[in-house]
């Protein structure tokens, strides 16, 4: 089946350009909503008019600019910030001594803080700081001396400025983390799978050489030993693996990117599992089924046929080639069991832990890992003597990424 490799890209800060955007528009309407209510405190109101063209203008014509960290250059940034300056220092040139003396509005009034604040998603708290400080300083010049409600204003903007810088840095170390984190369970999860389709068919390949090598004797012996060298160092390779580092994207705005391996578009309708299991009947296997179809989803049909015949492999190889398996299907109402179970010695107490130890995981993977991911499980019993049964047990409606694509 065809792989495909689907990009994930998370962002928490993509929100808070869009709410920069929305910010600054809103905030030009309001201090030009404030010039035309207070427009008898002006003296010069044709100063103050054609600011308000030049930040309306300004405003209108840079939205693509504040719609990530890309666009958002430290040039746009500096130019921002230096017409929320004029207009602050501009203000008491156009306005009476009643409007300032009474604490009136600059003439970009809040406008100014979304330029602060396009500093603080772009750069952090620092970036938030040092374009906070020139703030300060032109309102505490339009004001004249340093009157309590300016002071308080200075403080809020910086505070809040700072802030917002800190949490955007802050969110921008949890994506990475996440995205590690995700790439390393997307790569866990490839890697088991890898590892028992390999279980399924080259390791018992090479193990069955090396068997068969050391009774032929000769040069076949020789090929049997460098066969099971091999299959020593793949068991090895499967059992650990490599993770992949995960991708952090060149622009920042567009936050972490992971790189996931999916499988390519499966059928559209269920599989029945019947017709998957069909194939493993045998004169030493005998099938037990329900006279009416019992369908699954493609992935699960296919990962539980698949564990069935991990079950058999096991039998067939540890059993004895005389021992008779039997396979029984249930259709229950909210999930499907399939209980594989053989009569040949049963398996000695503490011998799955052993193998998995040594880096056989015919168990662990081909089967358990199998159900794991479907949301299911699997309970082997095998008294000593008495033959192995493992019950395999799958949700109809899977819990696991297999059921869910």
């Amino acid at each position: 089946m065809v792989k495909q490799v689907r990009v994930m890209r998370m962002s928490v800060e993509q929100p808070l350009w869009r709410a920069l955007t929305g910010y600054r528009v809103l905030t030009m309407l309001y201090a030009v909503g404030l010039f035309a209510t207070a427009y008898d405190e002006f003296d010069r109101p044709g100063i103050a008019i054609a600011y308000y063209v030049v930040l309306c203008v300004w405003t209108l014509a840079t939205l693509p600019r504040v719609q990530n960290a890309a666009a958002c250059t430290k040039r746009f940034l500096a130019v921002d910030l230096a017409i929320a300056i004029i207009g602050i220092v501009l203000t008491p040139l156009v306005v009476n001594d009643h409007h300032i003396d009474s604490g009136g509005p600059t003439l970009p009034s809040i406008w100014t803080a979304g330029s602060v604040l396009a500093f603080a998603i772009k750069g952090g708290w620092r970036w938030a700081a040092l374009a906070s400080t020139p703030v300060a300083a032109a309102n505490l010049f339009e004001r004249g001396h340093p009157a309590r409600d300016t002071v308080h204003n200075v403080i809020l903007v910086w505070v809040a400025s700072i802030a917002i810088g800190y949490v955007v840095e802050v969110a921008r170390a949890s994506e990475r983390t996440l995205a590690r984190a995700l790439e390393i369970e997307a790569a866990t999860r490839e890697r088991e799978r890898l590892a028992r389709d390999i279980h399924d068919s080259v390791l018992q390949v090479l193990a069955m050489v090396q068997r068969r090598g050391a009774v032929m004797g000769g040069e076949a012996a020789e090929l049997g030993r460098m066969a099971g060298e091999q299959e020593v160092a793949l068991r090895t390779l499967v059992s650990g693996g490599l993770t992949s580092v995960s991708r952090v994207s060149r622009d920042a705005a567009q936050g972490a990117v992971v790189h996931v391996i999916d499988d390519g578009p499966d059928e559209t309708g269920p599989l029945d599992l019947r017709a998957l299991l069909a194939p493993y009947a045998s004169a030493k296997v005998s099938l037990v089924e329900p006279g009416a179809p019992v369908p699954l989803p493609p992935p699960a049909a296919r990962e539980l046929a698949a564990a069935v015949g991990a079950a058999l492999d096991n039998v067939h190889r540890h059993a004895g080639e005389h021992a008779r398996a039997w396979i029984l299907v249930e259709d229950e109402p909210d999930e499907v069991i399939v209980t594989v179970r053989d009569d040949g010695p049963g398996i000695p107490e503490g011998r799955l832990a052993q193998a998995e130890g040594e880096g056989r995981l015919g168990v662990a993977l081909s089967i358990r890992g199998r159900l794991r991911e479907l949301g299911g499980s699997a309970e082997l019993i095998s008294p000593p003597g008495q033959g192995t049964e493992v019950e395999l047990k799958v949700p109809k409606v899977s819990r696991g990424k297999a059921g869910q694509r």
